[in-house]
């Protein structure tokens, strides 16, 4: 308690000034370009004082098992750069796997093996300002430690983001999340720190008023308060689950009649499910610009968006991190991001998947901002893509930002509607729970991911070999096995709103191999 209390204390501080002042075109520049040159410096500084100076770090233990002190790691920086040394050192076994840095599993490498506590990954030198939880898309309900300094910095990023897809005065709306999920606080503080004012904040949570989240309630509306009061105004959000789909194409439409197509950030399927609306209710929405996050953006869900006369930007983030990449205004593909090169390093290692049928190019993030709420050293993701150095001319290319990353998807898990359904916790679901309640064998059960129209859509395979079953049983089963994981209630209220889940009953799809994997990703997904 004393510790939150001394958070929430920092926070109304730090609040004060955050809002105060806002950033001007030049200052942005200047600070990205300056923390472009001095990053190889941030790097090391942040790991002498993050790593090296800190006992109880996981990195410090795999690079001492290495025989590696700080002296060869910055010899290692200066001869080969950020990128070439963390290169050598994953061949040397420092890197931390998904499940080891989810804390799923031990830390294990040839001759060492640690377990790691609830915090160990967190950045140790950040200042603590406020703190969230991620939904459990990747598995455990991870506390995540943010810094308004990081805001700052992601504010700095959409400002150069907003000028190169000539964003100028417009109504800003965003359907995002209410805390302890911090996603839409986070786009609402980045935009007013611009001095852009948000008009609407839709949200598809509720803020719970029980005793487990007055914090996270006192945290939303002292910071609404706190905005009026410093005359710039934050929005109170509004309940609306993603069945109102409708509501929120009625407001764009308003901009739209009232002559100001808005700015609109939200999820992905989300942005197309109001395009869809929009279009059954033959609503204007045209000259709206959707900024997409929390799913792969695929060419099918930008078909439907341009569809209705809509552009969209789509942004690549995770919760450890903040922003990690900014939609290309000159893009090579659907998905073209600019890597925010200042604040994090990735390097690519091939990832076979299965037996061998399948390897892709896995991404390994390592921090290099120190106001980043995760300290990483190589830590894999479960998200593969294409990256690609090359000049485009949009102003993040005329700042130094060249390394490009699209075709993001991920290889671990199954994502639609902004939900996100582990490996493992699938091969319970399709070998243990279905086969328990309904019969039949695991091989004869499958999730299927697929693509209709541009909106996410999961399909639970059943084997006509199992015989006669009740297909609204066999969604409410799924459903109900999503509850016991972290996170489960926000997973399973998302899709119960989105109308995810259909039963489709054929043999399960098989590889080239003739496997049955408990997860089937359609093509054209």
């Amino acid at each position: 308690m004393l510790d939150g209390i001394k958070m929430a204390a920092r926070y109304a501080w730090g609040l004060n000034g955050f809002l105060r002042h806002t950033l001007t075109p030049a200052e942005c520049r200047h600070m990205l370009e300056d923390r472009l040159k001095s990053r190889e410096r941030n790097f090391l500084s942040m790991v002498e004082r993050g790593i090296y100076s800190n006992p109880r770090s996981p990195y410090l233990k795999l690079l001492r098992h290495a025989g590696v002190d700080y002296g060869d790691f910055a010899e290692l920086v200066s001869r080969h750069g950020v990128e070439g040394s963390l290169e050598q050192l994953y061949d040397h076994g420092i890197y931390v796997r998904l499940d080891e840095f989810k804390r799923r599993t031990p830390v294990r490498r040839p001759g060492l093996e640690f377990e790691t506590g609830p915090h160990d990954f967190d950045n140790p030198i950040l200042s603590r300002h406020y703190s969230s939880r991620t939904s459990g898309s990747r598995g455990n309900v991870t506390r995540v430690i943010m810094d308004l300094d990081l805001l700052e910095h992601d504010a700095a990023c959409n400002h150069f983001m907003l000028e190169g897809f000539g964003v100028g005065d417009v109504p800003i709306g965003i359907w995002r999340e209410v805390p302890p999920v911090t996603t839409g606080m986070n786009v609402v503080l980045r935009l007013t720190k611009l001095g852009r004012k948000v008009d609407k904040w839709f949200s598809t949570s509720r803020i719970w008023r029980g005793p487990k989240s007055l914090q996270f309630l006192f945290f939303t509306y002292y910071t609404v308060w706190a905005s009026r009061v410093l005359s710039r105004p934050l929005p109170a959000p509004e309940y609306a689950p993603l069945e109102d789909a409708l509501e929120v194409a009625r407001w764009l439409a308003l901009k739209k009649a009232e002559g100001a197509p808005a700015f609109f950030d939200t999820q992905a399927s989300s942005g197309v499910k109001v395009c869809i609306a929009a279009g059954e209710a033959g609503l204007d929405i045209s000259g709206t610009c959707f900024c997409l996050g929390g799913e792969p953006f695929t060419k099918a869900k930008a078909g439907v968006i341009n569809g209705t006369g809509c552009r969209a930007i789509n942004r690549y983030s995770m919760a450890e991190l903040g922003n990690v990449g900014m939609a290309c205004p000159a893009p090579s593909d659907v998905d073209d991001n600019h890597l925010l090169t200042d604040k994090i390093a990735v390097i690519q290692r091939r990832k076979t998947l299965g037996e061998g049928d399948l390897s892709v190019g896995a991404l390994v993030y390592t921090t290099v901002l120190p106001s980043c709420p995760k300290l990483m050293l190589n830590v894999e993701s479960d998200d593969y893509g294409s990256l690609q150095v090359r000049s485009c001319g949009c102003p993040f290319g005329e700042l130094g930002f060249t390394t490009h990353l699209s075709g993001i998807r991920s290889y671990e898990k199954l994502t639609s509607g902004g939900v996100t359904f582990l490996g493992t916790e699938l091969l319970r679901l399709i070998e243990e729970v279905l086969p328990g309640r309904f019969g039949g064998n695991p091989t004869d059960y499958q999730l299927a991911e697929e693509e209709v129209g541009g909106l996410p859509r999961v399909n639970i395979v059943v084997s006509p070999r199992v015989g006669s079953v009740d297909e609204e049983t066999v969604i409410n089963t799924v459903y109900r096995a999503l509850l016991p994981y972290p996170g489960g209630d926000v997973m399973s209220e998302r899709w119960q709103q989105g109308r995810m889940l259909r039963v489709v009953r054929r043999e399960p799809y098989t590889t080239a191999s003739a496997k049955i994997l408990p997860l089937h990703i359609l093509k054209g997904n």
